[in-house]
């Protein structure tokens, strides 16, 4: 599959012990990236040793020079270490960073034979097809290439095609010697937009649901992964729409606490931009029964039935464009903050919650918000 065909790569050279000097995880699919770690740890760190082996730095906090500074020395308790750098968006701030570059270029040139060197870019988001690539990502990647890319080998993480994802799913299942039926994997990827991380533990948990049966139906999932999570979420967009502050911070409340909690908050974001989305077109469309909701809507964008009618009544609240599609700007925000790793991500979905049950005030100009529907 091609959107798994980087990591599988880096996968082969971690268990073959064929290491290149450095690597450069790109992307923002933290499946990949969860993949890639735990590939590391399992073939590269002794069990036991994991404090001794395996480092974490932030560009935001730590100087590169100090990072490769630990990295060429070796370790008196273990053979082997490995170095995990996020924050690679702090060597392409204002200022000069030719030191830097120059510190990680001769690194690569006479590497530690003993330590693996991966920094990690994951303020760029690669979609499945890359003609959609936003503007900001494809410079960002273009510059990356043209300095890091001379010295690291680059492992894309895009985002996962609908088809890829359910065929990940058929072979994942069938790992567990379990068969997920093709209406089921279809519903799976559609209600969780093709995100891979998400997907990956709402089959553990579904695989766990269905025990000695080995089977995962249509009915497993929505009352498994839709009925749970989407009714929570059209409550909560139920209380945002009726200016409800404190009904819609109890909802996050308890979203957060179940499942995943902070660790889903992208996901939760995904969500909330969609169905934002799919307001905003109910909107323009005049849409006001569920028969003309589904011919408004298109496959892969659709409400489930449980819940069409109350997204209808919510999109009539909002009396204007203005407000749906400040909505998904403040929505398209929150999620920009939460890649910059905040120390809080619950403070920024909670200020979130504030601001879209507020009640709007002036507005920007139209003209301002065209390419809203576009960029989440």
């Amino acid at each position: 599959m091609k959107s798994f065909a980087p990591v599988e790569r880096f996968v082969q050279d971690v268990s073959s012990r064929n290491l290149k000097p450095g690597y450069l995880f790109v992307g923002d699919e933290g499946f990949f990236r969860r993949t890639c770690r735990d590939t590391v740890i399992k073939h590269l760190i002794p069990e036991g040793l994991r404090d001794f082996s395996l480092y974490d730095f932030d560009l935001e906090s730590s100087e590169i020079v100090e990072v490769l500074d630990r990295a060429r020395t070796p370790s008196l308790m273990a053979s082997f270490q490995v170095f995990f750098v996020r924050g690679v968006k702090a060597l392409y701030g204002r200022g000069k960073h030719d030191a830097e570059f120059a510190a990680i270029a001769d690194y690569v040139r006479n590497p530690n034979p003993d330590a693996l060197l991966i920094l990690i870019a994951d303020h760029i988001s690669i979609p499945a097809d890359l003609r959609r690539m936003e503007m900001t990502d494809k410079e960002r990647y273009e510059r990356i290439r043209e300095t890091l890319g001379e010295y690291l080998t680059i492992i894309e993480f895009a985002r996962v095609e609908e088809g890829e994802a359910i065929k990940w799913l058929d072979e994942t299942a069938a790992l567990h010697s379990a068969k997920i039926e093709s209406d089921a994997a279809r519903e799976l990827v559609d209600s969780l937009g093709s995100d891979m991380m998400m997907i990956s533990n709402e089959l553990e948990k579904l695989l766990l649901y269905v025990g000695e049966k080995k089977r995962i139906t249509l009915g497993d999932v929505e009352t498994m992964v839709l009925a749970a999570k989407q009714r929570t979420l059209y409550e909560l967009t139920d209380a945002l729409s009726s200016h409800n502050r404190g009904k819609a911070l109890e909802i996050l409340d308890a979203m957060l606490t179940a499942g995943d909690g902070d660790e889903a908050a992208i996901g939760h974001l995904y969500m909330l931009a969609r169905t934002f989305r799919q307001m905003l077109v109910i909107q323009e469309r005049n849409v006001r029964d569920t028969r003309a909701l589904y011919q408004a809507l298109w496959q892969g964008f659709r409400i489930p039935p449980f819940a069409a009618e109350d997204v209808i009544r919510q999109a009539r609240r909002y009396k204007s464009r203005r407000e749906l599609t400040r909505a998904i700007r403040l929505i398209s925000r929150a999620d920009a903050a939460l890649r910059t790793n905040p120390p809080s991500k619950r403070l920024v979905l909670e200020n979130l919650i504030l601001d879209l049950a507020a009640e709007p005030k002036q507005l920007a100009p139209a003209w301002q918000q065209e390419s809203l529907l576009t960029s989440l």
